[in-house]
């Protein structure tokens, strides 16, 4: 067998494909009351998931024993590599992601099958059905599309070209695993969204149990989001951990639906309302999943860190099309159960059969997708040679029209959507949550179209665009600080409205807390180096321009004042919840703290990821006060920037097995005292000399971080270039990140009891543990200083530049310009090429 392992590995594709198919047709036959075929389905997913186990098996073995007969082993892995990361180029490419993404998908619905057992049997055949026909798409994917056991036309090399040296870090070790256990987990969600549309059980018996799994789905798109920036920050010496790249944004859309369904569940769980949104939101998170993939993998857009172009974009559009056909069909079908019709809640209590025929809406779904799909293959066949060209024209005048008619309804129906309530004051919780997730709504419509624009630019009006972080830094913070406040006033207000005796008690001290500190801002912040308002150029001629801008300069007074506001309300309900438990029972104030804890971790659990989110609005504002420079130094001279002083020492060469490192030493200096030594670098992999790698050097305090990235360096004078950022309050990112994850910890840690020892209460423990290992790494990793070597003495090796000192985008800045924060480097190395051979610059 192992003598033929391509073809072993092909072969579990295709057992893959058939027992995910069969899984699914019994699963869907079981639905009409067989309970011999749901355990049929439950042991085909079981099989199914086995399988995918052995997949991932297969190709991991082919990577720790060099079988270069497969073209992905080859292209992704050399005999030089380590088996960490050996392991991690499972998912270093596109065919190896996708088969991880299936393995992840797998995992969860087992444990989602083990859990469900004697529970919730109505739903089980649609839950089971609908994570199987997710892991037919994967299956289809890789079987005729993105095969990672693929072998090469040419043969087996002697060895491998290797993985990308800028993947070579920790963090990217382990933050595609975290936002793929995001991504991947949120299909249990939507499989239950799926069953309670189909059966017509919509009360609350579907929230509960997806509750859960959302809040794990969200713990770890955060976790996701956050190490990409960490590795971002590290690796590609953006200046900054966050740029709006595409493939960023991708990863963040369905984090901020998952954050909108995380509030908007409790007013169905308390007032029965909002049951459209919700169900909604669920299927959006899981599309906007789809649509990322579909970004990151059709070549759409342009990334430093997205997939190669490959033709699989048009199979991902066919499955967003049935996603989306899905589940607009049957909400609109489900109006009348939706808005709580008393005669289906009698139906339910004489135990009749609910008003529902599984397989004439089954039929109505098959022909409403055989009608589509030869749409889209016509649209991708005669309106253009490029396929994914075609698909987003699809989505753009037939997408755009049908989706414009399923709100339009929805719109004409919104009296009707009223469930079991209605909103009897805008001064009440479920307003204030209400106004939070159309926020949270706005900003992924703004993101998912800016980050489509350019391409939607090109097709429709012939024309080029762009939209770098300045646009987005322009028009986001408002709608985000919005968000950010209601974050706050919402713990402060009553459910179903809020008496004006109450609305003073709530808001006096937060409101107290709020003046003082932006009091202290107006008058100590300039003198600390945070000004409350800093001028902002404008982007745009004219008016708009200069109210924008004039608007954007009041960002930082505003988030640190809001910032204020959210720390306060927390600690007023801590100290309130507190106060109430020593006076009924007399306990201690640890006591009390931890009781009032353990016994409501959702609630306060959910308080401290507020406060974490409070933190790391600090940390995004500290980038209005960040200086960017561009420099030139000879050896000897000295550059001041901000209350750093640095002295250019000159320029080293290292030398390994695998590449060569050249180093630029730098004297720090702090408020005239000295600090340290930092070396920015550039390294240059003899497997890919045309494309060196940037590795930043970093002085770190809580205050601010000295950023500096080394740009060329002219061998015969030794003149550097460099870039040097000073990000003020970036660690702040870092540890609202880790009180994030703490707090989700809380709200999702089990809790102590028998019931809870099944496979969910597993599943929890092993995230909550796994969260709490990253949360380990993003306190440690936080305060790490990258690649500060100290200087050796009498060092005599040559150190390499690039002859004539001419740079890549020919510009050689002068002593003391400056740059825009947030923008990309304009300064690329260097550095020699295999045409132009390293010249040794001193000795």
């Amino acid at each position: 067998m192992w003598q033929s392992l391509p073809e072993f590995g092909t072969g579990v594709l295709y057992a893959i494909l058939v027992t995910a198919a069969y899984t699914f047709a019994v699963g869907l036959a079981s639905a009409r009351g067989r309970p011999r075929l749901l355990q049929a389905a439950r042991l085909g997913a079981y099989g199914t998931i086995a399988l995918v186990g052995l997949a991932v098996l297969v190709l991991a073995y082919a990577f720790v024993s060099h079988d270069f007969r497969i073209a992905y082993v080859a292209q992704y892995s050399d005999r030089s590599m380590t088996t960490p990361y050996l392991i991690a180029a499972l998912w270093g490419g596109q065919d190896g992601s996708l088969l991880w993404w299936m393995f992840l998908t797998a995992l969860f619905s087992g444990g989602c099958v083990y859990w469900l057992r004697r529970k919730y049997l109505e739903l089980q055949p649609y839950v089971i059905a609908t994570l199987m026909s997710i892991m037919m798409f994967f299956a289809i994917l890789m079987v005729f599309s993105t095969n990672p056991f693929q072998t090469s036309v040419a043969g087996a090399p002697l060895d491998g070209s290797g993985l990308n040296y800028q993947l070579r870090n920790f963090y990217m070790i382990i933050h595609p695993p975290s936002l793929y256990v995001g991504f991947t987990s949120s299909a249990v969600p939507f499989a239950f969204a799926i069953a309670a549309l189909a059966t017509g059980r919509l009360d609350s018996e579907w929230i509960i149990a997806t509750r859960k799994w959302m809040l794990f789905s969200w713990l770890f798109l955060s976790i996701g989001n956050v190490l990409g920036m960490l590795w971002a920050y590290e690796e590609l010496g953006w200046g900054g951990p966050w740029a709006w790249d595409p493939v960023e944004n991708a990863a963040f859309l369905p984090w901020l639906t998952a954050s909108a369904y995380v509030h908007s569940t409790m007013i169905q769980e308390r007032r029965g309302m909002l049951k459209v949104w919700n169900v909604s939101l669920i299927c959006m998170t899981f599309f906007l999943t789809i649509f990322g993939t579909f970004l990151t993998r059709s070549g759409l857009i342009a990334s430093v860190h997205s997939f190669a172009r490959s033709g699989i974009g048009i199979f991902f559009l066919y499955f967003m099309a049935v996603i989306f056909a899905t589940c607009a069909s049957l909400i609109i079908y489900r109006l009348p159960r939706l808005r709580g019709d008393d005669q289906f809640e009698a139906a339910l209590a004489r135990q009749a059969k609910p008003p529902f025929n599984s397989w004439g809406f089954i039929s109505f779904l098959v022909f409403l997708v055989v009608i589509s799909l030869p749409v889209v293959h016509i649209t991708a066949s005669f309106l253009s040679q490029d396929p994914d060209g075609a698909a987003l024209w699809f989505v753009t005048w037939l997408g755009l029209p049908a989706t414009l008619a399923v709100t339009g309804l929805l719109l004409y129906r919104l009296r009707n959507l009223r469930s079991d309530g209605h909103f009897e004051s805008l001064l009440s919780r479920e307003a204030a949550f209400l106004f939070n997730n159309w926020g949270l709504f706005s900003i992924m419509i703004f993101i998912a179209v800016a980050t489509v624009w350019p391409r939607i630019s090109e097709w429709l009006l012939d024309q080029k665009s762009t939209l770098g972080p300045t646009f987005y830094n322009m028009w986001l913070p408002p709608v985000a600080l919005v968000v950010f406040l209601l974050m706050g006033v919402a713990p402060l207000l009553g459910w179903r409205k809020t008496s004006p005796e109450l609305f003073r008690k709530s808001f006096r001290w937060p409101v107290l807390a709020t003046v003082i500190a932006a009091a202290l801002h107006l008058t100590l912040g300039k003198k600390v180096g945070f000004a409350p308002f800093v001028a902002v150029d404008p982007i745009y001629p004219g008016q708009l321009g200069d109210g924008l801008a004039k608007l954007a300069s009041t960002y930082p007074f505003i988030t640190v004042a809001f910032a204020a506001f959210n720390v306060a309300v927390v600690v007023q309900e801590f100290a309130r919840g507190i106060a109430a438990r020593q006076k009924r029972g007399g306990e201690s104030f640890f006591a009390s703290f931890y009781n009032l804890v353990a016994r409501s971790r959702r609630r306060y659990g959910g308080y401290i990821v507020h406060v974490g989110i409070a933190v790391m609005f600090l940390g995004f504002a500290g980038r209005a006060w960040g200086v960017d420079k561009e420099i030139s130094l000879h050896p000897g001279e000295s550059v001041e920037i901000e209350e750093y002083r640095l002295v250019y020492a000159g320029p080293r060469m290292e030398v390994d097995s695998e590449k060569r490192m050249v180093f630029a030493d730098l004297d720090v200096e702090r408020h005239g005292a000295p600090v340290g030594r930092i070396s920015p670098a550039k390294f240059i992999y003899k497997a890919t000399p045309e494309a060196p790698s940037t590795e930043v050097a970093r002085h770190i305090t809580l205050k601010n971080d000295l950023y500096v990235i080394i740009g060329m360096a002219n061998p015969q004078t030794k003149v550097a270039s460099f870039q040097l950022h000073v990000n003020n309050l970036i660690s702040f990112m870092w540890f609202g990140a880790g009180i994030l994850v703490l707090g989700a910890l809380i709200a999702m840690w089990p809790d102590i009891a028998l019931e809870e020892a099944g496979a969910f209460g597993y599943v929890r423990a092993a995230g909550s543990v796994t969260a709490s290992v990253v949360f380990a790494f993003l306190l440690a990793g936080g305060p790490s200083q990258a690649y500060g070597h100290p200087i050796q003495e009498g060092f005599g090796r040559p150190t390499l530049v690039a002859p004539g000192g001419a740079g890549v985008e020919g510009h050689a800045p002068a002593a003391g310009e400056t740059v825009h924060a947030g923008q990309a480097p304009a300064i690329d190395a260097i550095l020699p090429t295999a045409a132009q051979p390293l010249q040794p610059a001193f000795e």
